[in-house]
């Protein structure tokens, strides 16, 4: 059988009818149906927990929680949580923790923690006029909000600022509401949102009031109201400095100075060339993303936001950068993002919960912190990698667990595998050549 029309009243199916639904239609193989049901918590409280976490829930995807130990920040200790499907990623971030926490940790400061809305809106009446009512008005808008602001205010957030942006040269008759906002340790999506719909009444309301009352009418027409994820005004910047020689260690061939010099020249290449920085970047978040998941928060919004400031002067570029001063190394990134410790999914998902007590529950500043952490760690074991052994050698081990893996191989066998291929180039065809070998 095979679906011939849209399906109505989807979302109001139980978990098992959409599944019934799925086998019948696509002809689901019992082996998939079978991997549905087991991936299905079996506390069904649990269940239910998860399943209202998103729509038409059948089950459950997992990814591996696993902790990376040894992160020195700011002077203190912190084994960081990450939920990630890649174990190189956490094994990177692990073995470089260990080799800064040696050599000064990692040190970093958060710049103000503004989020921005927006009020996007049409006017076709006179320019002067708007910007005599926003003027006059300004003050008492974010007072008329003050009902929706108590609770974020009480934690010393709100509305910090309003300005009107005309951006009518570049599209006519376009203007904005630009919204600050402190949410305090809540990322504030919703937040945000609520204030900004109840504002945009407010301003619409107030412009064409004084439109009617002047010579000069016009009519105003809100397209939308919504946050920014984009917030260059709340950025973390994390670095990792030691003197050159304590960099001798990761090749027998290369002095500290000449990895120092290698290692800055990759990131080089990263800053001009944008093919290089999407590579270069991805690394950086392999290490953020995994953690910002694991507390429970929105890695799409922390990645739009980062590679939108990575083109901020036109140009693609990496994140991070290193130099050398004299006698020392420097290693840094800086990146814009918008995390919470409380509230949504921080505070409703059980494993984000007890990411944020492994963290020893976190301020929102310190989240920031130790997100870019992992992301540095991650960037400076990927180009360590790349500028000495190779990026492939740590990935060839894990590529090759995973063919061991699904050619259900036993544990003799596999570690007969692992010695084998210690060095010689791992692919499947390898792999399961090897094996028939060994079973004839």
């Amino acid at each position: 059988m095979a679906q011939k029309k849209a399906i109505s009243g989807f979302s109001k199916l139980t978990s098992g009818q959409k599944t019934e639904w799925l086998r019948d239609i696509y002809e689901l193989p019992a082996e998939q149906l079978e991997t549905i049901s087991k991936h299905l918590h079996p506390d069904p409280q649990l269940q239910s927990l998860y399943s209202e976490f998103s729509e038409n829930t059948i089950s459950n995807f997992f990814i591996p929680f696993g902790l990376a130990p040894n992160f020195l920040i700011n002077g203190r200790w912190y084994v960081i949580p990450m939920a990630i499907e890649e174990s190189s990623v956490v094994a990177a971030a692990a073995h470089a923790a260990k080799f800064w926490s040696a050599h000064g940790g990692f040190r970093a400061t958060v710049t103000g923690p503004v989020k921005i809305g927006q009020i996007h809106f049409h006017w076709n009446g006179s320019a002067s006029l708007l910007t005599g009512v926003f003027r006059r008005n300004r003050e008492k808008m974010i007072h008329t909000m003050d009902p929706f602001t108590e609770s974020m205010r009480k934690r010393g957030g709100g509305i910090k600022n309003i300005s009107l942006v005309d951006l009518s040269d570049n599209l006519n008759e376009f203007y904005q509401l630009h919204v600050e906002f402190n949410t305090a340790d809540a990322m504030g999506a919703n937040f945000i949102n609520t204030v900004l719909e109840e504002l945009a009444k407010v301003w619409k309301a107030e412009v064409e009031r004084q439109a009617k009352v002047s010579d000069r009418p016009g009519e105003l027409e809100i397209t939308m109201a919504i946050l920014s994820n984009y917030t260059p005004e709340s950025r973390v910047n994390i670095w990792l400095e030691t003197g050159v020689d304590a960099l001798g260690s990761f090749d027998k061939q290369m002095s500290g100075r000449t990895f120092a010099e290698k290692f800055v020249r990759a990131t080089e290449i990263a800053t001009i060339d944008p093919y290089r920085a999407v590579t270069h970047n991805k690394g950086i978040f392999n290490g953020m993303d995994a953690v910002v998941i694991a507390t429970g928060n929105d890695f799409r919004a922390v990645e739009a936001c980062g590679h939108a400031y990575a083109a901020r002067d036109g140009r693609y570029r990496s994140l991070s950068k290193a130099q050398i001063t004299g006698e020392t190394f420097r290693f840094e990134l800086e990146v814009p993002m918008s995390v919470g410790t409380v509230g949504g999914l921080t505070s409703g998902h059980p494993m984000a919960q007890t990411s944020l007590k492994i963290l020893q529950n976190p301020s929102a500043e310190a989240l920031m912190m130790v997100i870019a952490a992992a992301g540095l760690a991650n960037n400076f074991s990927a180009v360590r990698s790349l500028i000495t052994s190779g990026i492939q050698q740590g990935h060839m081990k894990m590529h090759l667990t995973n063919i061991l893996r699904q050619l259900g191989v036993d544990e003799k066998t596999k570690k007969e595998a692992v010695e084998f291929f210690k060095e010689r180039t791992v692919s499947y065809t390898e792999v399961k050549s090897f094996i028939q070998d060994k079973n004839r």
